[in-house]
């Protein structure tokens, strides 16, 4: 990986939410949002630009895709919506890892939009990422699919492509 998207990853308030997530959902059996998870988004969201050529800088990808969860802690603490909360956490981790307000801005629009189905057909990072984030889910295979508090809409069960 880059060196910003290791900043990320060392960065102080990344390790810190990442711990808080990890607590909350430490007797969690499945759909965990810890590194498992952030990688395989950052993937999937790769390979769907290189299936459909659009050219989306990697860095952005992995960056957006390892911060897209990161305000889960606050949804679980005070009921903010992690989306939101994410969308300020990523800031300043952000900054601290060198990236420009631009990429920033790119960034954080993700991260704030990947719960909202207006934009899974769109051909930007927001729109990739939401997708990469749906289809990182393996509900379709996952022995705890009854027990699951999703409603079932929510739930991936189908291998999509």
């Amino acid at each position: 990986m880059t060196g910003r998207i290791n900043l990320i990853l060392q960065n102080p308030t990344y390790k810190q939410c990442y711990d808080k997530i990890a607590a909350w959902e430490k007797d969690r059996s499945h759909c965990k949002h810890d590194l498992t998870h952030f990688l395989d988004v950052a993937r999937i969201t790769y390979i769907l630009t290189l299936e459909e050529d659009v050219a989306i800088n990697k860095e952005y990808i992995y960056a957006a895709a390892l911060l897209h969860d990161i305000g889960r802690h606050m949804e679980y603490e005070e009921e903010v919506p992690h989306d939101k909360a994410g969308g300020a956490i990523c800031v300043p981790i952000l900054q601290a890892c060198q990236f420009n307000e631009e990429e920033i801005a790119c960034i954080q629009e993700a991260i704030l939009s990947h719960c909202n189905p207006s934009v899974k057909e769109h051909k930007n990072l927001a729109g990739y990422l939401y997708r990469g984030d749906k289809m990182s889910r393996t509900c379709y295979s996952c022995h705890k699919v009854e027990q699951c508090e999703w409603e079932n809409k929510k739930k991936n069960l189908q291998i999509r492509r």
